[in-house]
């Protein structure tokens, strides 16, 4: 799974098109808008921590074209493919810009409850 990630982002970023060169910079609070409408939360949970149906979205590592490239076309068995008619190249832009003005986590040891 990892190397399909890594295949598909190094492919996505050689392939950058025109329809990305003309997205604009993301709008963050469109994005979470965005992230909550259209469900993304049920899998990968309200701040990206990922969950039992999806993989941690926070920290991704992946440039934007990379990310696209993905929601478009997952892995079989996966998630779904949002398609363009679904959500746009800007809209993906939003979301990314969001999930990527999420905070790392707290390291064990720096939370009081988990040091007792």
């Amino acid at each position: 799974m990892t190397k399909y990630l890594i295949l598909i982002s190094l492919l996505a970023s050689l392939l950058t098109t025109s329809a990305f060169a003309q997205t604009k910079a993301g709008d963050v609070t469109n994005g979470k808008r965005l992230y909550e409408k259209d469900g993304c939360y049920q899998c990968h949970g309200y701040v990206g921590q990922g969950g039992t149906a999806g993989p941690r979205l926070a920290q991704i590592r992946f440039p934007l074209a990379g990310f696209i490239a993905f929601v478009r076309n997952p892995p079989s068995g996966g998630m779904p493919p949002f398609r363009a008619k679904v959500l746009s190249d800007q809209e993906l832009t939003d979301i990314y810009a969001y999930i990527k003005t999420i905070p790392e986590p707290k390291a064990a040891k720096d939370i009081p409850l988990l040091a007792q």
